[in-house]
């Protein structure tokens, strides 16, 4: 019997205040590390989109979220080190000062206007958000 092709499905925060967004410098991860990322990480399973985004911005930077306050702004196919389905979240009020609460994986939380990012910046993640910016729903990335 032929295996089913699976993917991973990624969610992704956009925390944004005074036109900056949120970003982790990531460490010890294995991938791009010493690249900033937006507070990101994977369905567990048997949990809900908003609901695991919720998690894991609690878990990584310690912010409280309701879920009338998350909006899907954007969806992206990428093929980076694997293939995946991203599903980036803009959220502009929460609970919580953010704050590195996974030390382990990230080393720096900073915030940055969105029209100056830093030049190192995971690649698929700069183009979500100018995705973002321009109002761009659905994007592909990595693919030849």
């Amino acid at each position: 019997m032929k295996k089913r092709f699976s993917l991973i499905a990624d969610i992704q925060l956009f925390l944004i205040r005074n036109k900056s967004i949120l970003l982790l410098k990531r460490k010890n991860t294995g991938y791009m590390d010493g690249y900033f990322h937006v507070p990101a990480g994977h369905l567990d399973g048997h949990e809900r989109l908003i609901d695991a985004l919720i998690r894991e911005s609690n878990e990584e930077v310690g912010t409280t979220i309701a879920k009338k306050d998350v909006r899907l702004v954007h969806v992206m196919h990428h093929k980076s080190n694997n293939e995946r389905l991203g599903f980036f979240f803009e959220v502009k009020k929460w609970q919580g000062e953010p704050e590195n609460k996974e030390s382990e994986k990230s080393n720096e939380v900073a915030w940055f206007a969105l029209n100056n990012l830093p030049k190192n910046i995971i690649p698929y993640a700069k183009e979500a958000i100018k995705c973002y910016q321009k109002g761009v729903i659905l994007s592909y990335y990595g693919w030849n």
